[in-house]
């Protein structure tokens, strides 16, 4: 799915659509929705019900999903939603979805909703959001791929891996994180004139009928999901005595199918309230006849309320119910601190990161992945400027946005998971790479993620050396179609501050990507974002006073091909 930020910037054109060889090109598996708000659609206040939002999204994320498979496909789980603005009454709603990527048997389907004021001929963004559907049967056995056309289509078919890498571990880590989190909160703080979380609890059960299912009688997940969200506004009502606004919704999975004859118990209660927000905690449940509850799906939904001037208000505080009730409101807390780093870490667009990030094991995963994410956009350019050329190493440069970047470019006649595994112990880079002065592992985060102290020389005479501390983050390909890859940036430690002995630099987005052309030849191409701390490195390289470039990597290359021979003597379990 194309990013969003960029999506609207000018409506006078389908930023989906490109000429090629004088015929317009339009993604295979795109569908579109257009949808006037009508009064039954909208709440009492006149604004578009997110329940009837989340079926629109659903059908025609799935309507998307079933052309690229040519079967039926189910919704599997859906990311983080956030929802920027509502909608009113008389708006158009416009839909976009498309599938970025398949995989063997799922696929990522990116859904873009604008709205549209037909009078003014104004469009603008109300959220944007990633669903996997599953299909349930395909002639092959496995999907057909997903072929990129344009550099917006390679770009999130890149990231689409990442984004599913991060699905399959997210429940893993998120109860590893709250156990840690909660237990660090202690007891729960009483607020005098609070309200009892009791008085928010709703409970409601719907029978599924045949317009709540699809074609394979199973209940449409965008249906479930409407029923969800209206349990939840109701709980959220009852603190807050007013008509609340949800404003995100966390990444869920659905757990098993629900059909045709099955009755849905939802239900509904504020697990904790802040100053300016409240969560929600929401969980459906199926049974049939004298059938026991079948889990389907729980959901955590963040509402607001807000005044006339549409500024959030302040929220009347919650007494938690004994027991689960102190769990569900100290793990709330836990989930808003996630919630925050999740937002700040990836949501954000990359220019309003700051350099450095602190690094600690709650925003791990989303660091990481926002390192990934970097390091694949810039792989993705398609206007890189040669600047020079020796004995087949290529200097690349791109200047956007007062943002310089740089790529180095060769060949070497190494295996590509040789290459990628000698290359990834940024402790040996020394041994080629004469900036390299020392290099130390403060953390070993997991096995695809590391963080390491470098020293750096000064460029000066007399000069302070620079030192960096970067999390390394690696990827194995997800298929042939992927690189490997080797992506660097900046975090901080409180355990290693700045010192007076060096410089504190700091590295925005760097890396490698690590192509496999054949066998026994590789292409290697290392990226890097310029900062101040990494111009005065490369700075006379790129102005065409110097090829220190040219020596670094073709001592690279000297010491890939020395040392590929000791990784291939060890088993595989061993790299």
């Amino acid at each position: 799915m194309t990013s969003p930020e960029g999506k609207y910037a000018d409506t006078a054109q389908d930023p989906l659509l490109i000429q090629e060889s004088e015929e317009v090109y339009r993604n295979p598996t795109e569908v579109k929705m257009s949808q006037i708000v009508l009064p039954c659609h909208a709440n009492h206040c006149g604004e578009l019900s997110i329940g009837q939002l989340l079926k629109w999204m659903d059908s025609t994320a799935c309507l998307s999903a079933e052309r690229h498979a040519g079967c039926s496909c189910i919704t599997a789980s859906v990311d983080d939603i956030h929802f920027e603005h509502t909608i009113g009454v008389g708006k158009v709603v416009n839909i976009i979805a498309n599938v970025n990527r398949a995989f063997t048997s799922s696929m990522e389907v990116g859904i873009l909703v604008t709205c549209e004021d037909l009078y003014t001929d104004r469009q603008w963004k109300v959220c944007h959001a990633f669903a996997t559907f599953v299909a349930r049967r395909t002639e092959s056995g496995k999907l057909k791929q997903v072929i990129p056309r344009t550099q917006m289509e390679q770009m999130e078919y890149s990231l689409a891996a990442e984004r599913r890498r991060m699905r399959l571990i997210h429940a893993e880590i998120i109860t590893d994180l709250l156990n840690s989190s909660a237990a660090q909160l202690g007891e729960c703080q009483e607020y005098q004139d609070a309200v009892p979380a009791e008085r928010t609890r709703v409970e409601s059960v719907e029978l599924v009928l045949p317009p709540h299912a699809n074609h394979q009688v199973s209940t449409f997940g965008g249906q479930i999901m409407a029923w969800m969200e209206n349990v939840a506004t109701i709980a959220a009502s009852r603190l807050c005595n007013a008509h609340p606004t949800l404003r995100t919704i966390d990444m869920f999975h659905f757990r098993g199918p629900s059909h045709i004859g099955d009755r849905l118990v939802l239900k509904a209660i504020v697990n904790n309230s802040f100053k300016h927000s409240m969560e929600v905690g929401v969980c459906a449940e199926a049974y049939k006849g004298g059938e026991p509850l079948r889990h389907i799906n729980s959901a955590f939904m963040t509402f607001e309320v807000l005044d006339s001037a549409r500024k959030p208000c302040t929220l009347p505080r919650i007494r938690p119910e004994p027991v689960d009730g102190k769990r569900r409101f100290q793990e709330a807390i836990a989930r808003k601190k996630i919630r925050l780093d999740r937002k700040y870490i990836i949501s954000c667009k990359q220019t309003e990161v700051p350099l450095s990030v602190p690094w600690d094991p709650s925003n791990q995963m989303y660091l990481s992945y926002n390192n990934v994410s970097a390091l694949k956009l810039m792989d993705t350019r398609n206007n890189w400027v040669l600047t020079s050329e020796k004995n087949k190493v290529r200097l690349y440069t791109l200047e956007e946005n007062h943002v310089l970047c740089f790529k180095v470019e060769m060949h070497v006649g190494v295996p590509a998971e040789q290459t990628f595994h000698l290359l990834s112990d940024l402790r040996r880079r020394k041994e080629w790479d004469r900036h390299y002065e020392e290099c130390e592992v403060i953390n070993q985060a997991d096995k695809d993620d590391t963080l390491y102290h470098i020293a750096t020389p000064s460029v000066s005479k007399g000069g302070k050396g620079q030192d960096f501390i970067l999390l390394a983050s690696r990827r194995k390909p997800c298929d042939a179609r992927d690189p490997y890859l080797i992506a660097l940036r900046s975090v901080t430690l409180p355990t290693h501050p700045p010192t007076e002995a060096y410089t504190r630099g700091e590295v925005l987005c760097a890396g490698f990507t690590i192509w496999e052309e054949s066998s026994t030849v590789t292409k290697i191409t290392y990226y890097n974002q310029a900062t101040p701390g990494v111009l005065p490195y490369i700075s006379t390289d790129i102005a065409g006073l110097s090829s220190s470039f040219y020596s670094a990597f073709s001592a690279c290359s000297h010491f890939l091909v020395a040392n590929k021979d000791s990784l291939a003597a060890l088993p595989p379990s061993a790299l």
